[in-house]
C-alpha cells in the first residue's frame, strides 16, 4: 500500500452533530468521492496548512487564531490582540496543547467470526443501516458498492479491505457505500483488538466531505470553535486521518483524550471498555491532520469540548455589533455557551428596552472581510418615527396579554388553540407567527423533558398566521409539516428562548436550517425574530416563533419578555388540549376494547351495528350495543347509553356491558334483568346513570320481548321498510331506582326489521328529538338491502354533521327458523327414555339427510338425557334444530349447572360431559327462567 493511503481526514459533519446531514439533497451529487480520488477509492495526500495556527515553540504558548466559519466567534489566548495575523507556517504537522477536533464518530466492531458485534448511532447515520438490521450479520459485503461505477472505485468490500490493512492498526481515507448506494468519502481509524474469543476489528469512522467544506469544529478548553481555511469559500480543505502516539491531555480537565473515547466504544462492562481504551492508547490515538500543519486529537462530539449549559434557562440574544471585551481582550462571554456557530450571548432575562452597553461599532471582518453578527454594522435604535412612548408600549402589551387570556383556549382542541395563539399576535405584535409542538403530542407518549442531553427533537408545525407576506412564505411553512430540530445549532434547544433583533444575511441560512426550514433562508434576512418556548407544568410542549418585517421596529428585550408571557399563557391551554386529547384517546381505546368488533352469526336473525364517536369537542361517550345468543335459538339485542363523556363514561359503560352479558346468561326476563342492572348501578355509585333497552327475539315463536329503562323507543319496520315506534313503557334510567320496569311482547314476522339506536342519532339541533325519530321511521330501510347497507343508509339520511354526541346503532333483520328445521320432544323421568331419545334422534337425522352425524349425535344425546333425568324433578325436554349446523338442547327443571370433571381410569361415572366436550364443535350450559339447558353443536357434513 502506498503512503497516500495512510493520510486521513477528520470530523463528522455539520456543526450541529445530531442533525443527519450525511444524506444527499437535491443539490448534492450522489457520489461523494474526494477530489482527484484514486481508482481504488483511497484519498490523496493533503497538502495545505491550518490558517492562523503554528506549531508549539519552546517559548511561551503559541498564539491561536481561528478564522470562524459562517461568522462564528474569534477566540484568542489571553494577552493577545484581536487582530488576525497568521504566524509563520511550521514545516511539520504537530499537536497543539489543549486543542481537539470534535467529530461525530461512527463506531463498529467485527467479531472474530466476521459478524457485526457493535454498530453505534453514528454508524447508523453515516451508512444508513439500522443496528437491528446488521447486528449479528456478516460484515463482508455490508458496505459493498451496488453499481458498476461504484465497483470500479472500490477494489473489494470496504470492511474486507480494512481487515487487510489493519496490522495491527491503520488510519486513512477509504470510500464506502451506504445503504442507498451512495459512495461516501470516509476517514477511518482501525484497530486489531485482542479479545478472549479471538482477534476482532474495531473501526472508527467519520464523514470527510463536510470537513473538506468548512464544518470542522475545534474544542479549546471549555469553548467550541469552528474552522475556516484561508481564502473565501474554501471547498477543498485538506484533512487526513492519522494515528498519534503522543498522549494528548485536556488541560481543562486533566483527562486524556483517549479516555474520552470510552463513551462511544463497545463494551458490556467498564472493565472491557478500559481494556479497549488501553489497546487504542498503545496502538495510537485517532487524530486529524489539518492542512498538513496541525495535528488535532479526535474527541467524540458528545463528550469533549461541549460546554456546560447554565444551571438555569437564560435568554439568548443574537446581538449586532461586537461583544464587550473583558480583561486581556477576551470576549466577556467566553465562559458562556458557545456551542453554536453564531454569536449567541447568554444575558440576564430581558427587561430594558435600550441596547446593551458596549455595542459601539464594528471593524471589518477577518480573512477576506466576511463579517459575522459580532462584526456587523453597529446597533442603532429605531428611527424617531418608530419610537413610542413607554406608556403607549405598556398599554399595547397589556392589551395583548388581555386578548391572549380571552381568545386563546376557547376549546380543548389542540389545532384550534394553536391557531388562536397565532391569530392573537398577528398583526398587532408580529407580522408572522408559527406554533410548533413536540410530535409526541400527536401520540399517546409523554413529551420529552427539558433536558439538554436530548439531541434531535421531532416537532410538528400545527398553526401559522401571517400579515402581508410574499407567496414564498406560504409554500415554505405549510401547516402539519414534521421537522427535526437539533439542539446544537444557532437556534437553541427546544426549551430555550431566543431574540434576534435583526437577522444578518450571513447567518440567515443557518438559522433557517436550525428551524428545520432551509427554504426560508433567503426570506429571513433582515427580519426581527423571537423564539419563545411553550412550557407548562415543567414539560416542554414546543415553541412559538414571531417575526417582524424589515420595515417595522425590531424586537427588543421588552418584546421578548412579552412574547414569553404570551407563550406561557398559551402553553397552559396547549397542555390542557394535550391532556384532553390523551383522555379522549384513552376513552376511545377503552370503548373499542369493550365493544363487539363484529356481529355474531345467530340462526334466524342477521345483525349489523355501527358506532360513531361525537365531534372533536364531545369525543367518545358511554354508548354501547350488544347481541347475545340465548338458549332455544333466541338472541338478546341491547343498546345503552351511559350519561356523560370521556374516560369515566367509557369505564362505566364497560361495567354495565359486562353485567348485562353475565345476567343474560341467566335467561332472565327483560324487566327483571333491568332491575338487577339498576341495583348494580346503586352499588357502583349514585352518580352512575344510563339508559338501556333490552330485547329478546325468538326465531321459532317469531316474537320480540322488550323492556326499556329511559331509552328512546325502538323502531320496528315491516317488510315494506316503513317503521313505527314501539309503544313500550319508557321507565326510568338505570341508577335512579324506585321505578318499576315492564316487559312487552310484540310479534316479529319474518322480513321485519328492528332498529335500536342512541339519542345521538336522532337529536336535531333546534328541532328536538321528535324530528329525528320521525325521519328514522320514514322510508329509510330498503327491504332488499343487507343489514350493513341499512346501517350506512340510516346514517346517511338521518344523521347530521352538526351532531355533538356519539352514536350507537344496531339493526337486526328477523328471518326466523323454518318449522321443518326444529323438532322438540318431552321425555319422562325414566331411564328407559334414554333409549327412546336415541331412537328419536336417529330418525330425525335420517329425515334431514344427516345420517353421517347419527352415531355421534346419539352418543352425546344419551349422555345429556341421562344426566338430565338424574337431576330433573318433573320432565326433560329434547330439541333438535338444523340452522346451518346441528344444534341439540337438553333442558330440565333443576337450576344447578353440571360441572366438567376429570375422571380417573377406574371411575364408572363422570365421563359424559368429557365426551360432549371432546366430540362436539361447541357446547355450553345456561340457566333458564326455570331450570337449565345444556347444548352442543355439530357442523353439517359438506
Amino acid at each position: 500500500m502506498d503512503e497516500t493511503t495512510r493520510h486521513s481526514a477528520a470530523t463528522d459533519q455539520d456543526p450541529r452533530p445530531d442533525r443527519p446531514t450525511d444524506r444527499p439533497t437535491d443539490h448534492e451529487p450522489r457520489d461523494e468521492r474526494p477530489p482527484a480520488s484514486r481508482p481504488d477509492g483511497l484519498l490523496p495526500a493533503p497538502g495545505r496548512r491550518l490558517t492562523g495556527m503554528g506549531a508549539p515553540s519552546p517559548a511561551p504558548r503559541p498564539e491561536v487564531r481561528l478564522a470562524p466559519a459562517r461568522g462564528a466567534a474569534v477566540a484568542a489566548a489571553p494577552g493577545t490582540p484581536t487582530a488576525a495575523a497568521a504566524p509563520a507556517p511550521h514545516p511539520a504537522a504537530a499537536p497543539l496543547p489543549g486543542l481537539a477536533a470534535l467529530l461525530r464518530l461512527a463506531v463498529l466492531c467485527v467479531d472474530p467470526e466476521g459478524r457485526i458485534a457493535y454498530w453505534n448511532r453514528g454508524a447508523e447515520e453515516l451508512f444508513g443501516h439500522r443496528w437491528e438490521h446488521v447486528f449479528g450479520q456478516r460484515a463482508s459485503g455490508l458496505l459493498s458498492p451496488a453499481g458498476s461505477a461504484a465497483r470500479s472505485a472500490v477494489r473489494h468490500d470496504t470492511l474486507d479491505v480494512l481487515d487487510e490493512l489493519t496490522q495491527p492498526s491503520w488510519a486513512g481515507a477509504l470510500a464506502a457505500t451506504d445503504r442507498d448506494g451512495t459512495l461516501r468519502d470516509v476517514l477511518w481509524w482501525t484497530y486489531r483488538l485482542v479479545e478472549p474469543g479471538g482477534r476482532s476489528l474495531l473501526a472508527i469512522a467519520t464523514h470527510a466531505k463536510p470537513l473538506r467544506t468548512g464544518s470542522l469544529r475545534i474544542a479549546l478548553g471549555g469553548r467550541l470553535l469552528p474552522y475556516t481555511a484561508e481564502g473565501p469559500q474554501r471547498q477543498d480543505i485538506a484533512v487526513a486521518a492519522v494515528l498519534s502516539a503522543e498522549p494528548a491531555t485536556d488541560p481543562a480537565t486533566g483527562q486524556t483524550f483517549t479516555a474520552r473515547l470510552g463513551s462511544v466504544l463497545p463494551g458490556v462492562s467498564p472493565g472491557r471498555q478500559d481494556r479497549v481504551v488501553r489497546q487504542i492508547a498503545a496502538l495510537g490515538h485517532p487524530a486529524l491532520e489539518v492542512e498538513g500543519g496541525v495535528r488535532l486529537p479526535v474527541v467524540p462530539h458528545d463528550q469533549g469540548g461541549r460546554p456546560a449549559r447554565p444551571p438555569a434557562p437564560v435568554q439568548r440574544e443574537l446581538l449586532p455589533g461586537p461583544r464587550p471585551l473583558g480583561p486581556g481582550g477576551v470576549p466577556a462571554t467566553a465562559g458562556a455557551d458557545l456551542s453554536s456557530a453564531s454569536a449567541l450571548t447568554a444575558v440576564p432575562p430581558p427587561l430594558p428596552a435600550s441596547p446593551p452597553s458596549g455595542l459601539q461599532g464594528a471593524g471589518p471582518g477577518l480573512h477576506g472581510g466576511r463579517s459575522r453578527p459580532d462584526t456587523m454594522a453597529a446597533y442603532s435604535p429605531p428611527p424617531a418615527a418608530e419610537t413610542r412612548p413607554a406608556g403607549s408600549a405598556l398599554d399595547e402589551h397589556l392589551a395583548l396579554l388581555r386578548a391572549a387570556g380571552s381568545v386563546v383556549g376557547s376549546t380543548l382542541d389542540l389545532d384550534t388553540t394553536a391557531r388562536e395563539l397565532c391569530a392573537v399576535t398577528v398583526p398587532r405584535f408580529a407580522d408572522f407567527a408559527s406554533v410548533l409542538v413536540v410530535d409526541q403530542l400527536f401520540s399517546d407518549a409523554e413529551p420529552v423533558k427539558d433536558d439538554p442531553r436530548h439531541g434531535t427533537v421531532l416537532v410538528r408545525r400545527v398553526a401559522t398566521a401571517q400579515h402581508d407576506r410574499p407567496p414564498g412564505w406560504e409554500t415554505a411553512l405549510p401547516e402539519g409539516e414534521l421537522l427535526a430540530l437539533s439542539a446544537d445549532g444557532i437556534v437553541p434547544r427546544i426549551g430555550d428562548p431566543l431574540l434576534v433583533p435583526v437577522v444578518d444575511p450571513s447567518i440567515a441560512q443557518d438559522i433557517a436550517v436550525d428551524l428545520g426550514v432551509p427554504a426560508l433562508g433567503h426570506l429571513l434576512a433582515g427580519h426581527s425574530m423571537i423564539v419563545a418556548p411553550l412550557t407548562a407544568r415543567g414539560t416542554v410542549l414546543g415553541r412559538v416563533c414571531f417575526l417582524r418585517r424589515p420595515g417595522r421596529r425590531p424586537f427588543d428585550a421588552r418584546d421578548a419578555a412579552i412574547a414569553a408571557e404570551v407563550a406561557a399563557r398559551g402553553a397552559v391551554h396547549v397542555d390542557n388540549a394535550r391532556l384532553h386529547r390523551q383522555e379522549s384517546r384513552a376513552a376511545a381505546t377503552l370503548q373499542r376494547s369493550m365493544m363487539p368488533t363484529r356481529p355474531p352469526r345467530i340462526p334466524g336473525v342477521r345483525i349489523a351495528h355501527h358506532y360513531m364517536p361525537g365531534d372533536r369537542q364531545a369525543q367518545v361517550g358511554g354508548d354501547w350495543f350488544d347481541a347475545i345468543q340465548l338458549p332455544g335459538g333466541r338472541v338478546a339485542l341491547i343498546v345503552g347509553d351511559v350519561m356523560g363523556h370521556g374516560l369515566q363514561a367509557a369505564a362505566v359503560m364497560g361495567q354495565f356491558r359486562t353485567a348485562v352479558i353475565t345476567m343474560a346468561g341467566l335467561d332472565l326476563p327483560p324487566a327483571q334483568l333491568l332491575r338487577h342492572l339498576d341495583n348494580l348501578a346503586h352499588r357502583l355509585g349514585t352518580e352512575h346513570l344510563a339508559t338501556c333497552v333490552y330485547a329478546v327475539y325468538d326465531p321459532i315463536l317469531r316474537t320480540l320481548t322488550l323492556a326499556n329503562a329511559g331509552h328512546i323507543p325502538p323502531v320496528l319496520a315491516g317488510s315494506d321498510g316503513r317503521g313505527e315506534l314501539l309503544a313500550i313503557p319508557g321507565g326510568a334510567p338505570i341508577g335512579v331506582g324506585g321505578v318499576p320496569f315492564e316487559t312487552v311482547e310484540v310479534p316479529a314476522p319474518d322480513g321485519s326489521w328492528l332498529v335500536l339506536c342512541t339519542d345521538g342519532l336522532v337529536e336535531v339541533r333546534g328541532q328536538g328529538i321528535d324530528a329525528g325519530l320521525a325521519a328514522l321511521c320514514a322510508h329509510v330501510i330498503e327491504p332488499q338491502q343487507s343489514p350493513e347497507d341499512v346501517c350506512a343508509q340510516i346514517l346517511a339520511r338521518v344523521h347530521t354533521e352538526d351532531r355533538g354526541d356519539d352514536v350507537a346503532l344496531l339493526v337486526a333483520r328477523f328471518e326466523g327458523v323454518a318449522p321443518q328445521d326444529v323438532i322438540r320432544w318431552t321425555l319422562l323421568i325414566d331411564y328407559a327414555e334414554v333409549a327412546r331419545a336415541r331412537e328419536l334422534t336417529r330418525r330425525q337425522l335420517a329425515a334431514w339427510g344427516l345420517e353421517r352425524l347419527s352415531e355421534t349425535a346419539e352418543l352425546l344425546v344419551s349422555e345429556l338425557v341421562t344426566n338430565a333425568i338424574k337431576a330433573a324433578n318433573y320432565e326433560v325436554e329434547l330439541r333438535l334444530m338444523r340452522v346451518g349446523k346441528l344444534l341439540v338442547e337438553v333442558s330440565d327443571d333443576n337450576h344447578n349447572l353440571p360441572q366438567l370433571q376429570r375422571a380417573d381410569a377406574d371411575d364408572v361415572q363422570g365421563r359424559g360431559l368429557a365426551l360432549v366436550s371432546h366430540l362436539s364443535h361447541r357446547w355450553g350450559t345456561s340457566r333458564k327462567a326455570v331450570g337449565k339447558v345444556v347444548w352442543f353443536e355439530l357442523p353439517l357434513p359438506q
